[in-house]
């Protein structure tokens, strides 16, 4: 499996892409894989906060519900509502299939580049 080396992920299986001041979070290939076939995502509300290290929501496939975690903190600025409507757009591009936009970033996990992912999940 090969990540995107322009993101940057967490051991929790999410993804990071910073937008200026921004960030996009969604979950990797790895995530949706073992999740299997995604069938229904939960996402919070515009101008909720999110705790980098908390959960924010959650996916339910055919096999199992997993909580997604915030990989920063801050605010909520917009949602992938396309998600609300299909979640099995995260199994056909979970690098496009971003989850939550967050501004207002005061806080950060300690990321991954790709290539320590990709060793990381082996």
């Amino acid at each position: 499996m090969i990540d995107p080396k322009e993101l940057k992920y967490t051991k929790d299986d999410e993804w990071v892409r910073f937008d200026g001041d921004d960030a996009f979070v969604g979950i990797t290939d790895y995530a949706q894989s073992e999740l299997g076939d995604l069938v229904f995502v939960n996402l919070p509300e515009v101008g909720d906060e999110v705790v980098a290290g908390e959960p924010f929501g959650d996916v339910e496939s055919v096999k199992a519900v997993a909580d997604v975690f915030s990989p920063v903190s801050g605010v909520v600025l917009e949602i992938n509502e396309d998600l609300l409507d299909d979640a099995a757009l995260i199994n056909n591009d979970p690098y496009g299939s971003w989850f939550i936009k967050v501004g207002s970033i005061s806080a950060c996990e300690d990321f991954m580049t790709a290539d320590e992912y990709d060793e990381y999940r082996g």
